[in-house]
């Protein structure tokens, strides 16, 4: 078992940034896929980055590319998405995923992960 830990999440106005952390517990995330997803109020949970903790091989979705960046220290057991560039569409609950052991998938879907974090609220106001 991993259990993942959001923390980060917060109100900001548009423009600016913020930066997630997922930590995990109870297992060595490397040599894994961890992915973000969000889910924002009547919208299906989507797909927002994703690494392989193995190699660093990311994937970020259309609407975040050039904004948003994954990043993990192996030695902390921890994932980030640094997000620059906050706009009102980015309001969402953010969850960190687990796919211990495996490489990513080309595109991050909700059901390739097996753990997932608790969620942390991202507002963005215009």
């Amino acid at each position: 078992q991993v259990q993942l830990v959001e923390s980060g999440g917060g109100s900001v106005q548009a423009g600016e940034s913020l930066r997630l952390s997922c930590a995990a517990f109870g297992r060595d995330i490397t040599w894994s896929c961890m992915g973000w997803f969000r889910q924002a109020p009547g919208k299906e949970r989507e797909g927002v980055a994703s690494i392989y903790t193995g190699a660093s091989s990311t994937y970020y979705a259309d609407s975040v590319k050039g904004r948003f960046t994954i990043s993990r220290d192996n030695a902390k057991n921890t994932v980030y998405l640094q997000m620059n560039s906050l706009t009102p569409e980015d309001t969402a609950l953010y969850y960190c995923a687990a796919e211990m052991w495996r490489t990513c998938p080309t595109v991050p879907a909700p059901h390739k992960f097996d753990y997932w974090g608790q969620g942390t609220q991202v507002t963005v106001s215009s």
